[in-house]
């Protein structure tokens, strides 16, 4: 066997060897793509559902948030209605005829001799007159006409003394009855 035959086998072992680290090479840098495209695979899972997550909780506070306003926008018109509700029973009460407010007068000095027997007793302008015409009856003889105070109509009683004053205006009632029955009222409009 010649040089050249001994230089050729070792060249064809050395291709052979060549030939084998290349396939394994090959094969090896075949099972890193693929672990890596694998990998690469569940980070984007990962990510999309990170996102959708996100996505979904961005919504879900929006919605919250469109829902929080349209409530309150609901509620605010509701409350406008209920104050016009208020504005007009007051207005319908003080426009009453004078024979209304001259009941109502007698009824609520009554209520108020349980508390203060003796004292001034005070009037809207428009029942000045009405309130002294009552109070010239005996029932009342020990009540005097105090002032003309800027009230919707009603009373208010003060004692001699001035310790004791009782609110019996309209408004007083009103409130105390608007308050009372506010629930219900709402129910009726809104249900």
């Amino acid at each position: 066997m010649g040089l050249d035959a001994v230089i050729a086998e070792i060249k064809e072992k050395g291709r052979q060897e060549a030939d084998t680290i290349l396939q394994e090479g090959s094969a090896r840098k075949d099972e890193i793509m693929n672990a890596a495209s694998q990998e690469v695979g569940k980070i984007q899972q990962t990510v999309k559902d990170e996102v959708e997550k996100n996505l979904s909780h961005i919504i879900s506070q929006e919605e919250a948030a469109a829902h929080l306003i349209v409530k309150r926008q609901v509620l605010n018109a509701q409350k406008d209605l209920m104050d016009q509700v208020y504005k007009q029973s007051l207005e319908k009460i003080i426009s009453m005829p004078e024979s209304f407010h001259e009941k109502a007068i007698t009824s609520l000095l009554r209520k108020a001799k349980e508390e203060i027997p003796k004292g001034k007793v005070s009037c809207a302008a428009r029942d000045e007159k009405i309130l002294k015409n009552v109070l010239k009856e005996s029932e009342f003889s020990a009540y005097k006409f105090g002032s003309v105070i800027e009230t919707d109509g009603g009373i208010i009683v003060e004692s001699d003394d001035g310790q004791l004053q009782v609110d019996y205006s309209y408004r007083t009632f009103l409130n105390q009855v608007w308050e009372l029955g506010l629930k219900d009222a709402s129910d009726a409009l809104f249900a």
